[in-house]
């Protein structure tokens, strides 16, 4: 009997997407968030297991040891909940809870639940049939990696789990690309969603930790930007108030892109607006009234802010080439002209126009001046051989995490570094501390 393909769940902290393994993009994207009635921890009167990863001592028992005893184990009211859009739109009535926290789950009760209604209602699978990949952020605490395995090995009675780092996985899918000369797990990971900017390095598909470095500009502060850029113009007061985040979306996705030369481009932009300016029509969500703005210096100085983060906020001031120079330097001598060849981006705040070219050209640029200042240093005895700059864009960048897992859980050899059912009654939870990689194993 043939296997049933693997399940592949991208849990992020914005976004969940998911679907089956061997697809090309995920059958489901919704947000990580879920609806239940009354507070927190407590639903239905009854109080109920939740909250750290550290809350539940190692090696007690999961929260619930069967799906289907999810009533018996909690009482009728705690099987009254929702997830992702169906949640938001009952946020009047229930209380809305996002389990998930820069990347780590912080209520396992509601992790729980979430994964339930995700497999059985959107997917429709059973797990029980399933091997299951799961994504995890760098340095993710062995402790939640057991209370994984514990939900999905007890709960779930999966066949087997693959808990996969993203940045491994985004690798894999930037394989997808032209620029790839060849395919391996080595390469520096620029993640970007909507709360954070990642840069991850990897080695032989391993993260250097140390040298992982965290940027607080995304998505959401390019959407408060543009909308900074509209009030600065005059042009927000005709925006309708309960529409303006979501015009400045609007406009961030559809319009904007990165240009080369900031001071050329407003030049340009001066001389002949007509030309470069574009028009945004707009409709008011509850009265249906029609409207107008001007869409001018936004359209490339959005982006910009991982370049000139100054034009933004004076509370972070590090341009996105030099961090992404900086996070190579630290990182061992002997990968670093591997991990320069190979910078790959990945998520939504990746995919402006012309952000890959600037952002090669600019880090390429840093590299160039500090081997040109190395040779004059040493007075020109020294020559360099120079270093190969590349940062590749493909056309899975949006979800590069899922594809990444999708293109690993289709292959056979995917089997034999997931942990099995029958490994996990052997050895218990602990089992997931054991880190394989496609290829090797520790």
């Amino acid at each position: 009997m043939a296997r049933l393909p693997p399940l592949v769940i991208d849990n992020g902290t914005g976004y969940t997407k998911m679907g089956f393994a061997g697809n090309p993009e995920p059958s489901f994207v919704f947000p990580t968030v879920i609806a239940t009635h009354g507070g927190s921890s407590t639903s239905g009167g009854k109080s109920t297991v939740t909250s750290n990863a550290s809350s539940r001592p190692a090696g007690a028992p999961p929260v619930a040891s069967k799906p289907g005893h999810l009533a018996s184990k909690r009482g009728i009211d705690d099987l009254d909940f929702y997830i992702g859009d169906e949640a938001i739109a009952n946020a009047k009535t229930y209380g809305l809870h996002y389990p998930i926290k820069h990347g780590m789950v912080e209520n396992w009760d509601h992790m729980e639940r979430f994964w339930a209604q995700s497999i059985f209602k959107y997917l429709r699978a059973e797990p029980e049939d399933h091997y299951v990949l799961l994504t995890e952020p760098p340095l993710n605490p062995p402790e939640n990696r057991e209370n994984t395995a514990e939900i999905m090995f007890e709960s779930f009675n999966i066949q087997g789990l693959y808990i996969a780092v993203q940045a491994v996985l985004a690798l894999a899918a930037s394989w997808t690309s032209s620029k790839v000369q060849e395919r391996n797990l080595t390469g520096v990971v620029i993640d970007s969603g909507d709360g954070v900017t990642h840069t991850i390095p990897v080695a032989d598909g391993y993260v250097i930790g140390s040298s992982i470095k965290h940027i607080p500009i995304a998505g959401r502060n390019i959407t408060e930007f543009v909308l900074n850029l509209l009030r600065d113009r005059g042009e927000q007061a005709h925006i309708p108030p309960e529409d303006q985040l979501r015009v400045a979306e609007k406009i961030k996705e559809d319009y904007t892109y990165v240009c080369q030369d900031i001071v050329k481009e407003i030049r340009k932009y001066d001389a002949d607006p007509y030309k470069y300016f574009a028009r945004f029509a707009g409709e008011h969500s509850v009265t249906g009234r029609k409207y107008d703005i001007d869409i001018g210096y936004e359209r490339f100085l959005a982006p910009e802010i991982f370049f000139n983060p100054e034009i933004y906020s004076s509370d972070f001031l590090t341009p996105l080439p030099e961090v992404v120079d900086n996070v190579i330097q630290t990182s061992p001598i002997d990968v670093r002209r591997g991990l320069y060849k190979n910078i790959v981006l990945s998520g939504g705040s990746t995919m402006f126009k012309d952000f890959g070219r600037r952002l090669q050209r600019d880090i390429k640029h840093i590299v160039d001046g500090r081997i040109a200042h190395s040779e004059q240093a040493s007075g020109n005895l020294m020559r360099s051989t120079g270093v190969d700059v590349n940062v590749i864009s493909h056309k899975r960048q949006r979800y590069a995490v899922w594809y990444g897992g999708s293109l690993m859980a289709s292959t056979p050899e995917f089997y034999n570094v997931a942990h099995t059912k029958q490994q996990y009654e052997e050895f218990g939870p602990s089992l997931v501390r054991r880190f394989s990689v496609f290829g090797s194993s520790t």
